[in-house]
């Protein structure tokens, strides 16, 4: 690719507002001296040709005239050492990866990321242990809402992100009570959301895929806590679940969808299935609406071994009404 080629060109993807990288032009000093430079980029080479004799090329504001003396990059004296300034456009023109580069990830992160794991995984033993204990007794007298598990993990989790990042709640009085059976739906940016949401103390039970089902300590409590196992790309896995998340909701229990059904790249909403919306309106339950920020920023998706600086937001919405699930889903 020469150069002047180079020039003007744009292809970031439309979901961005604006492109990673920037279009302005910068400097590059390349000493003559180091040769092998030249041997190994192809770009530059090209726009090093000689051009005939007398002609001057002007290639991206560098100006090159052709002389007598053969330019041989591996064999340069000392005494014609000197730095040749060029003008590159080519950041962003070339492929995917070099427009848009991995986020240079910090050092503190990754340790506040480790921090967070060790944090965590500690701090549920003794959960664990009470839910393990109580098991027997909640299948008994709460076997649908099982609030007590519900209470452990809202304790779990807050003491999992209390060091590490604060969340401001608005909206805690559209919250209905824990008696009264909702389809709570929200946005999905982060692993963290689901700490973030079991912070907020109510019994509802989430949508997780079954591969989550088999990590010790982890898998035991989602089972505990009656969380309803999906196979994303199996239909009939999918079917079943909205059955029973109907029955759950039938019998008094809540439950949680990301209608979104998969986290967020670039923390835009995306489009939203139907699915809850077929359950609020088919068992005539509100849907309660939660805006999740700031989950995204500190551990983006892909990213679950770093934790970055920051705050995170919660906005509860009023419940929404109705017996049409595409009215419920568009308001939603």
């Amino acid at each position: 690719m020469d150069v002047a080629s180079a020039r003007g060109v744009s292809s970031h993807p439309p979901y961005y507002s604006k492109p990673i990288c920037s279009s302005q032009s910068s400097l590059i000093r390349i000493p003559i001296n180091k040769g092998c430079c030249f041997a190994r980029s192809s770009n530059l080479i090209t726009s090093l040709h000689a051009a005939p004799r007398g002609v001057t090329r002007r290639t991206s504001g560098v100006q090159w005239r052709n002389r007598s003396i053969r330019f041989d990059p591996f064999k340069v004296n000392d005494k014609n050492s000197r730095t040749v300034t060029v003008r590159s456009d080519l950041s962003g023109a070339a492929t995917a990866e070099s427009t848009y580069p991995e986020p240079e990830i910090k050092l503190s992160s990754r340790l506040r990321g480790i921090c967070f794991c060790l944090v965590a995984g500690l701090s549920a033993i003794v959960p664990i242990v009470l839910m393990i204990i109580g098991h027997p007794f909640v299948l008994l007298f709460d076997r649908y809402r099982r609030k007590f598990h519900h209470f452990i993990a809202k304790l779990w989790a807050s003491i999992s992100i209390y060091p590490f990042y604060k969340t401001d709640i608005q909206g805690l009085e559209n919250l209905p009570s824990s008696d009264t059976p909702c389809v709570y739906v929200s946005n999905h940016q982060s692993f963290l959301d689901i700490y973030t949401l079991l912070s907020l103390g109510q019994s509802y039970k989430f949508i997780s895929k079954t591969g989550i089902f088999v990590i010790p300590v982890i898998g035991w409590a989602m089972s505990m806590m009656g969380v309803v196992p999906l196979k994303r790309m199996d239909p009939r896995s999918q079917v079943d679940c909205l059955k029973r998340c109907m029955e759950l909701v039938k019998k008094g229990a809540s439950v949680f969808f990301f209608p979104e059904g998969t986290r967020s790249k670039d923390g835009r909403l995306g489009p939203f299935k139907k699915g809850a919306f077929t359950i609020a309106a088919k068992t005539g339950v509100p849907v309660v609406p939660i805006t999740l920020m700031g989950t995204g920023e500190i551990m983006p998706t892909g990213s679950e071994g770093i934790l970055n600086h920051g705050d995170v937001r919660v906005i509860i919405h009023k419940p929404i009404y109705g017996s049409k699930a595409d009215v419920l889903c568009e308001e939603a």
